[in-house]
């Protein structure tokens, strides 16, 4: 069987993304099982909320989408020298806008924090405070990821996806160098081996983070060397390419803006929820993400450059396919796995986390409502790079604001008779939502041709055998056998069962 070159990129980012996911999870649980559904590990995740937001904005998401398009355009075009040059400028100023927001964020944490449309207005003040103290630490880490962030756009940008892949894997074990040595009291035992303990509590999680963001960098260094990578201390902003990036980003970053500003309202509700709250909601989030990362990351991060390509050279059907092809590949692939993934993990749940019986229903079922907005989520990975590959960052921009303002008043309306699962319930509603608006704007532009039905009837299909199967199977299993048994083995019957649906789309991700 022979693998076209976008469909080997996206199995080879789905392997290392799904290593870093087992790694993601290894962290997870051993935090879990340090700190349990407690009010300081919620201060910790909501502590992450303004720095993740700092990153994303200047060099995660919103600078490195609007960067790729336009680095790949001068790397096609003029060839490396010029676009490592246009790299150092807009790596140079990147830094320095982060530093500096850096600062402002660290002076005024505290009313950030604090303030009703702040972060966690419904913390106490000792929670509060440790938030204050937990989010200037992680500023630290922003500002590496802000270099880092970029050297995985220019490794991209030059067709080189292994170590930009293998950089989240270095930041999670950075965060298990964190949990397992810096936070503990007394050290874990490996092989009779025990490791140090510094007794750092949840402050030795966010050096785990630091340290993270800068393995995270290092592991990014030999690409750099390997297209011979120069670095120049020119900072302008006279050079068209340079505003270019920037005319792209203006839009990327108030998209970005906005994506994240949803995170901050979902913890804004969850604190005023039982503590457990906003941590039931991040644990259901990173497991979602699982899927949503070796399916539509994967595949929207292959497509990026690709795109980018197809559009310069101006060639309209090939761009069309492409995306087409890759709808009907998510639409086949998230709905039977989410469904087989919202009945069947709570044994698996309980098994990790050991959060009690109570705890553990709590984070079923925000998991499974998180996983009624997989195909969404995933959708919007291709859809929204689909308008960025056409530089064209205005549209996504429109759809995202629209979503901010759903989100609050869904969340609002949900919360608090639904508690934390009605609030991962708004992010499925809402971003399902904003994903299939953009594919209808994508086709009503004539960048993509109407998608014919079937694929879409049959991965209804496929997600009902898959669902109703894994239900039964842990409805039967679950009383009588061990935890991992009963939840690993009903949700792969129910997605085999559900493959005969979907083949049709399966042989075309080979193809993709």
């Amino acid at each position: 069987m022979k693998f076209s070159r976008l469909t080997k990129i996206s199995i080879l980012l789905a392997g290392f993304f799904f290593l870093d996911k087992v790694l993601a999870f290894v962290r997870q649980i051993l935090i879990a099982r340090q700190f349990g559904l407690s009010a300081e590990l919620d201060a910790f995740n909501v502590a992450n909320n303004v720095p993740d937001l700092l990153f994303a904005l200047i060099s995660g998401g919103a600078l490195a989408i609007a960067f790729i398009p336009v680095l790949s355009e001068v790397l096609t075009n003029s060839g490396k020298k010029p676009a490592w040059l246009l790299f150092s400028r807009i790596a140079n100023l990147a830094f320095l806008v982060t530093a500096a927001m850096a600062v402002i964020v660290a002076i005024f944490a505290g009313q950030m924090v604090t303030a009703e449309i702040g972060i966690a207005p419904g913390f106490n003040a000792e929670q509060q405070h440790l938030v204050i103290h937990l989010m200037r630490m992680n500023l630290v880490a922003t500002i590496i990821f802000s270099i880092s962030g970029l050297v995985m756009a220019g490794l991209q940008s030059n067709q080189h996806f292994l170590l930009p892949a293998m950089a989240p894997m270095f930041y999670n074990i950075g965060q298990i160098i964190g949990v397992s040595i810096f936070s503990p009291e007394q050290g874990y035992t490996l092989g009779g081996f025990t490791l140090p303990a510094f007794g750092l509590g949840v402050e030795g999680l966010v050096y785990g983070v630091i340290l993270g963001a800068v393995l995270h960098l290092g592991i990014q260094i030999p690409g750099l060397l390997k297209y011979h990578f120069k670095w120049s201390p020119s900072l302008t902003l006279t050079d068209p390419r340079v505003r270019q990036v920037l005319r792209l980003m203006g839009p990327r970053l108030l998209t970005v803006f906005f994506i994240q500003l949803i995170f901050l309202i979902r913890d804004n509700l969850a604190s005023r929820l039982a503590a457990g709250a906003v941590t039931s909601l991040t644990y259901g989030w990173m497991i979602q993400q699982v899927p949503e990362t070796l399916i539509g990351t994967a595949i929207g991060t292959a497509l990026l450059p690709t795109l980018s390509e197809h559009f310069s050279r101006q060639e309209k059907q090939a761009f069309s396919e492409t995306v087409e092809k890759a709808v009907k590949v998510l639409f086949a692939l998230t709905l039977p796995i989410g469904a087989a993934l919202a009945f069947g993990l709570k044994p698996l749940l309980g098994l990790a986390f050991d959060f009690g019986s109570e705890g553990t229903g709590r984070l079923a079922w925000v998991t499974a409502a998180f996983m009624l907005g997989l195909f969404g989520h995933s959708l919007k990975e291709v859809s929204a790079r689909s308008f960025y590959a056409s530089q064209n960052a205005w549209i996504p921009l429109a759809t995202a604001g629209g979503n901010v303002i759903l989100y609050a008043i869904t969340g609002f309306l949900l919360f608090r008779p639904l508690g934390a699962p009605g609030i991962a319930l708004t992010d499925s509603i809402v971003f399902s939502l904003e994903a299939v608006v953009l594919l209808l704007l994508l086709i009503r532009s004539g960048r993509v041709t109407i998608i014919g039905g079937s694929t879409f009837v049959r991965g209804a299909l496929a997600a009902v055998t898959a669902g109703l199967v894994t239900l039964a199977g842990v409805y039967f299993l679950e009383p009588r056998v061990h935890p991992l048994i009963s939840g690993t083995l009903p949700m792969i019957a129910g997605f085999t069962l559900s493959l005969p649906w979907i083949w049709r789309e399966i042989k075309l991700l080979v193809r993709l």
